[in-house]
């Protein structure tokens, strides 16, 4: 049977989009491979492969193929990213450095030396370190994209640069060629190492505003502890987080992190789980307790037993989960790639036409503007701004929610978040507490203590926040689990179990009315009172007997009345829906101003609530646990799931409110609105640049004002150009939510 994996690696040595373009080509030409997305800003490749057929060594040597290496050791891949980028950097400013030590006497010796004698040598001489090792690189990438027949920036820089060098050889070698024409011999070794020079810089600087993006997950990745203090006979011992096995007994001591996610086996605690769950109140932990890797250890020490170790903790989870929406693509960015697919061999077409044109219109005597021209349209096209538009401001704006709680799967649920016009709302745990309690118990005829032990047992077995509720009360007045014969789950309804030939059941009024059981007179005012007053009700009973009516309060929130109130006035359309009666639900919608609320709704019923909105045009957003509304998640554009920890339903929503608190919605809203918006300006600054830039570039101002575009400013306005785009989705980082 096949095997389909998702993975996210690191790739290293892409510069631009022409680059992400062609190592997301070769991975998907592998056999094997589903899909294939590489993000240019995060520097990461997401795929979808069948194992069976392809492995991650192979996928490495076909990107290794065209100039790009491929990090595939998942347990340290961040780490060795961060180093492979550090060493980069490193080596990026050594030739960046070494590039200008040289280019400037260069220039200066080429504006204001031209005629003296033996200069074209000195500036030859002085050019070599520029070209062969600060540009080493352009032209070795630049002829592997040959030997496959692609490009990209390092394309347009090494022709670029090796076109201005090797007529300036020419120039230097055979000047009589131009004599014997009547020409004068020009070089251009200034353009050649200022273009490089510029380059350079950047790149570097774009290489450390990118550093910045990512800043999210190193934070998160802060919180992971590198070390563990295992027990091994009787003895303490510090071992690197990557050799801890599920079992290992791990010592945690006060101020500590907790290694990874585990069961307390000696000792109580206080933690700081606010990485988790938003909460700033330590939480009491006790034996048999569950706690998280990267909370913080209050003032016990205790020892866990390691549970989930690696890549499967809460933590692990989070961190993968924030670098696949950042690795993954919007809408809008395929519609660059589209672009940036052919963009390459149209400015080399563009540069070849300039040069043309130039020698057409102006014959031999132009040859030089002729040729700066087309090395102009080659350094000022070069794609990196077009490239970095959408994945800066992505990378930072799901950056920026993981920060603020907000998961975000992936960006095409940043991009369709800010077109949702209805919001839907399941009730229990998302507009209310979550933290059901019994309040009441109204007991009908036939009633009798044993009836508990039965309740106890059926509900022990459901995983129901209410059945939870009636567990705990039952559990606090000392019952005990009767033994029960068979159990069945009646989703939507209730639960139903056989004991001693005799069939019980609990659950809600539907349930109630399918075994055809009857609310008493003595009871019925006392059911609807409560239910006016917006309490859940669980129906207990035996065959066609109502035994019990258990009446639990779940408090709403009240920063689910603001939350409501916030979104209201951005023009929402408010939902409630709920599986509990029409009553309660009208209580609650009512204390939290819904426009709109549906009661005793099943699965099934509150996914054709989601299709009967969308039949009414609406973009809608559905709220909910994850888990019992998830036919409704997967029906709605945009499926958000509440919970805190553990409890998060990852797999099922494409964004998730890490903390129950319903006011991170609107907050959501307003992080997608602003992200699209940098992405826009992003993008219409990247196409502006070069709709006006190539134009320039190939002298098409010089017949009206003799206006022709220098190569060296064509090099830094490209560089700028790239470094104003990432310095633009930055700016996110500094704006309120």
């Amino acid at each position: 049977m096949s095997k389909i994996t998702k993975k996210v690696y690191p790739v290293m040595g892409m510069h631009c989009a022409a680059c992400a373009n062609n190592v997301e080509k070769i991975v998907k030409k592998q056999e094997g491979v589903e899909d294939a997305s590489v993000n240019l800003a995060a520097a990461v490749l997401t795929v979808d492969f069948n194992s069976d057929v392809v492995s991650p060594e192979q996928l490495k040597d076909a990107v290794m193929k065209i100039g790009f290496d491929l990090i595939i050791d998942e347990d340290n891949s961040m780490e060795e990213q961060e180093e492979a980028e550090h060493s980069y950097y490193e080596q990026l400013q050594r030739k960046t450095v070494v590039a200008w030590i040289f280019a400037l006497p260069v220039a200066f010796m080429g504006m204001f030396f031209m005629d003296f004698p033996g200069i074209n040598w000195w500036m030859l001489v002085l050019s070599l370190p520029v070209l062969f090792y600060s540009g080493h690189a352009f032209y070795v990438n630049a002829w592997k994209q040959a030997k496959h027949f692609t490009s990209n920036m390092d394309t347009l820089v090494a022709l670029s640069t090796s076109i201005a060098f090797l007529f300036s050889l020419f120039n230097t070698l055979y000047p009589q060629f131009w004599y014997e024409q009547g020409l004068e011999p020009h070089v251009y070794y200034e353009a050649a190492t200022v273009i490089i020079a510029f380059v350079l810089v950047g790149k570097l600087m774009e290489e450390k505003a990118k550093g910045k993006t990512s800043m999210a997950i190193r934070k998160l990745m802060g919180l992971q502890p590198k070390t563990a203090r295992i027990l091994r006979d009787g003895k303490e011992e510090d071992i690197l987080i990557s050799e801890l096995k599920k079992g290992d007994k791990v010592s945690v001591r006060p101020g500590e992190r907790v290694p990874v996610d585990g069961l307390i086996v000696e000792g109580d605690t206080f933690i700081d789980e606010s990485m988790i769950s938003g909460e700033p109140i330590p939480v009491e932990k006790k034996l048999n307790d569950k706690v998280l890797a990267g909370t913080i250890n209050q003032n016990g020490a205790f020892v866990m037993s390691a549970e989930k170790v690696g890549r499967e903790t809460v933590l692990a989870q989070i961190i993968r989960m924030v670098q696949e929406a950042q690795g993954s693509k919007a809408p809008v960015q395929r519609i660059v790639d589209k672009v940036t697919a052919v963009f390459v061999p149209t400015v080399l077409a563009i540069a070849i036409l300039t040069f043309i044109v130039w020698m057409i219109v102006g014959g031999v005597d132009d040859f030089s503007y002729a040729m700066l021209s087309a090395v102009s349209v080659l350094v000022i096209a070069c794609p990196c701004a077009l490239g970095l538009a959408t994945p800066t401001a992505l990378m930072v704006g799901i950056g920026k929610g993981a920060e603020a709680h907000i998961l975000i799967k992936d960006a095409v649920a940043l991009e369709q978040m800010r077109k949702v016009d209805t919001v839907v709302l399941d009730k229990t745990g998302t507009v209310t507490e979550g933290r059901p309690t019994v309040t009441g118990w109204l007991h009908d005829a036939g009633w009798v203590n044993e009836h508990k032990g039965i309740l106890y047992a059926a509900e022990l077995k459901s995983e129901h926040p209410l059945a939870l509720a009636i567990v705990e009360e039952l559990k606090k007045d000392g019952n005990k689990p009767a033994i029960i014969d068979s159990f069945e789950s009646r989703t939507g309804r209730g639960i139903v179990v056989t004991r001693g030939g005799k069939t019980y059941w609990a659950g809600s009024h539907r349930l109630l009315n399918d075994f055809g059981a009857k609310v008493s007179d003595l009871l019925k005012s006392m059911v609807e009172e409560y239910e006016r007053s917006g309490k859940s009700l669980v129906y207990f009973g035996e065959e066609s007997t109502l035994l019990a009516v258990i009446v639990i309060s779940d408090k709403v929130k009240p920063t689910s009345i603001q939350a409501v109130k916030q979104m209201q006035a951005e023009g929402k359309y408010v939902v409630l829906l709920t599986g509990d009666g029409h009553l309660t639900a009208q209580n609650v919608a009512g204390e939290i101003n819904a426009n709109r609320f549906i009661a005793e709704a099943l699965p099934d019923d509150k996914e054709n609530v989601i299709k009967e909105l969308q039949r009414e045009g609406r973009v809608v957003a559905m709220v909910g646990d994850g888990i019992n509304d998830s036919q409704a998640l997967a029906r709605a554009d945009v499926s958000i799931a509440m919970g805190k920890g553990t409890d998060i339903a990852m797999d099922v929503a494409m964004v998730t409110l890490m903390t129950s608190d319903l006011l991170l919605l609107p907050k959501a809203f307003k992080l997608s609105r602003k992200t699209v918006r940098l992405i826009h300006q992003n993008l219409f600054w990247a196409f502006i640049y070069n709709l006006i830039g190539i134009p320039i570039a190939a002298g098409i101002l010089f017949p009206m004002y003799g206006i022709l575009l220098n190569p060296m400013i064509a090099s830094a306005a490209m560089a700028c150009s790239s470094v104003s785009v990432v310095l633009n989705s930055l700016s996110l980082n500094w704006r309120k939510l």
